[in-house]
């Protein structure tokens, strides 16, 4: 019973998470989930980062490997195709959804809520999804463009572990901050949360990050924690806490946070 309700939190992690098509290869994928599967799903929301990041770093691996004479900013821009389309625009689509929120709330917190789930796509929307994507780009094709030198491996773990941390963040803020709409898989989300596994999981994986890039986690973590104490402060002032719009916003921030950072780090 226990060994089944993981296995379905898994497939149902990557079904929060991307548009792999796991429905199509796991018929537990189309029985709905119970509460207890939806709290534990969290806990393997790391692992889903960790195939998005595999998934990212394969292409520019090929492409050294092979010698395809591909362009950084080529490269980068294929990377990014990917990344969207492994998500499915879904992170996107929160911080779509809360920049408009933001900017059309007026501070007031129903109308901010309500803001979010207007299907239509203002301005500000538009604005910030440009400008995110844009710096993921340029990001990218920095780091990308100091392939072939000796620091590869750590270029390519550096990048594998982006997705892996933003996702990390999530399973802080939905433990650590308290859900404001009433119903959904939102609500099972929180009040199931496996919290003490989470914080043992984060600790784990915390430890394996350290050894395995040294100095760059020390500069990752400390730029991850300060973006997520804003965004959890503007959460809270606005809102009193998470929707599944701004936790998938925190995702989308935290990867640039972290894609800058290692830019820095490795230029």
């Amino acid at each position: 019973m226990i060994f089944k309700q993981h296995y379905h939190a898994l497939i149902l992690a990557f079904q929060f998470l991307t548009r792999i098509p796991v429905y199509r290869v796991f018929t537990i994928a189309n029985t709905a989930p119970t509460e207890q599967v939806a709290g534990k799903a969290l806990l393997y929301y790391p692992l889903v980062g960790g195939v998005i990041g595999s998934c990212l770093v394969l292409l520019p691996w090929l492409v050294q490997h092979y010698g395809l004479g591909m362009s950084a900013g080529l490269q980068a821009g294929l990377v990014l195709v990917l990344w969207v389309w492994l998500t499915g625009a879904l992170h996107l689509d929160g911080l779509a959804d809360s920049a408009d929120a933001w900017l059309g709330g007026f501070g007031d917190k129903q109308r901010t809520l309500d803001l979010m789930k207007d299907p239509t796509c203002g301005p500000a929307a538009v604005v910030v999804l440009v400008l995110v994507l844009l710096v993921k780009w340029l990001a990218l094709t920095e780091v990308l463009g100091l392939l072939a030198g000796a620091s590869d491996g750590l270029i390519y773990m550096a990048l594998l572990w982006v997705p892996v941390m933003a996702r990390c963040q999530a399973m802080v803020l939905v433990v650590h901050t308290p859900y404001v709409r009433g119903q959904g898989l939102g609500t099972q989300l929180k009040n199931q949360a496996q919290s003490l596994w989470v914080w043992l999981q984060l600790l784990a994986l915390g430890l394996l990050t350290a050894y395995l890039l040294g100095l760059v986690f020390v500069a990752l973590l400390t730029a991850l924690v300060v973006g997520y104490w804003l965004m959890r402060r503007l959460m809270l002032q606005r809102i009193d806490g998470w929707t599944g719009d701004t936790a998938g916003a925190s995702i989308e921030v935290a990867e640039l946070i972290l894609l800058l950072t290692v830019t820095f780090c490795l230029n």
